[in-house]
């Protein structure tokens, strides 16, 4: 048997499938297991995992529609079983999945736009479920291949190469980070596309934040973020009064994990690296705005969530539409209001028990 994982969408969608990845080895040894992504940093989560057989890279956004549609065609009637992850609820995702012709096609029937986004192309669906966590209705979709219901729901699964070990190692040494250092990453950046930016606490707060963690716990701050988040990244530095901050600068998002697996705590945004911080086991606190917590909590880490927990959240569910808010008095309250106190009391709830992580 083939077997296609398309993995299109982020960076932290492609992460979370690992576990079911991990699921649909087990169960089935003799396939061969394929992933499709299209950016680069998902490649990077799939790159050294021993479930892949290949990994396929191809950028559709950058290529166009005649490439893509060779690129598709090429593929053609290769695969047995295709598999959209979740969340993928766009019809161009679907459309890929039928033109490659599988006979089985694997995923998720969305309770929004399902139809408008083409997703009855697909033939073994799972509907959608607001209650669970994104991992855990991709071991949903797996199951339902497999028709067979199993009880494991495995971590994140990333593999980081010795290279980027040792990369870290002299990192670190060279930014004179030792072994006694209370070490806090913080990722004050997040997907930007259909509006997502508006899912992120201000770089003011987190340096203020930082400034608190210093003072408080002689913290050394490491700001990390993509390459597209440099100058997001020094808005925050330029803000901290302490020399005890240090902006992470890497050429690969291997690398950079490699350096997180040092911090002591992991403060963040909804985004990828929050997911990476949970792959590498670090104790996350989450600054959460408009997103179902359901979907995206820290997965099997000890984490902690920093929201204001309004009435109106969450608002922001899987669908194609770009982010809005239908407040009448603060546009995206949920995160704007959201106070450097609040976030340090989780925190602090959080370093009192420092003893049992």
């Amino acid at each position: 048997m083939k077997i296609l994982v398309i993995a299109l969408s982020g960076i932290g969608d492609a992460l979370m499938f690992t576990p079911a990845l991990k699921i649909l080895k087990q169960e089935l040894s003799s396939a061969d297991v394929d992933v499709l992504v299209m950016f680069g940093g998902a490649k990077d989560i799939f790159l050294n995992n021993p479930n892949v057989n290949k990994l396929i890279h191809f950028n559709f956004l950058k290529e166009g529609i005649f490439n893509s549609l060779k690129f598709v065609l090429s593929i053609r009637n290769k695969y047995d079983v295709t598999i959209n992850v979740y969340p993928s609820n766009r019809k161009e995702y679907n459309i890929i999945s039928f033109l490659i012709g599988a006979k089985k096609r694997v995923a998720v029937e969305y309770l929004r736009m399902n139809g408008e986004n083409f997703g009855w192309l697909n033939n073994i669906t799972v509907r959608e479920d607001d209650t669970l966590h994104n991992v855990q209705t991709n071991i949903k979709m797996v199951e339902k291949l497999l028709n067979k219901k199993t009880d494991e729901e495995p971590p994140l699964q990333l593999f980081l190469k010795e290279v980027d070990l040792q990369f870290a190692d002299n990192y670190l040494k060279e930014k004179k980070i030792s072994e006694d250092d209370f070490v806090i990453g913080i990722h004050p950046g997040c997907a930007t596309l259909k509006n997502h930016i508006k899912r992120r606490w201000e770089p003011e707060k987190f340096a203020q934040l930082s400034d608190e963690l210093i003072k408080k716990y002689s913290a050394k701050i490491l700001i990390f973020g993509g390459p597209e988040e440099s100058e997001l990244k020094e808005q925050v530095a330029e803000r901290i009064k302490s020399d005890k901050a240090i902006i992470i600068e890497t050429d690969s998002l291997s690398k950079s994990s490699a350096i997180m697996k040092r911090c002591n705590l992991f403060v963040t945004n909804d985004s990828a690296l929050m997911h990476i911080a949970s792959a590498l086991s670090l104790p996350v606190v989450a600054v959460i705005g408009p997103t179902n917590v359901n979907y995206i909590h820290p997965w099997k880490t000890k984490y902690k969530i920093a929201s204001l927990n309004l009435d109106c959240s969450p608002c922001f569910f899987y669908s194609p539409k770009p982010l809005s808010c239908k407040r009448d008095d603060v546009k995206f309250k949920c995160i704007k209001e959201l106070k450097v106190e609040n976030v340090l009391a989780v925190i602090e709830s959080f370093l009192s028990e420092r003893n049992k992580f």
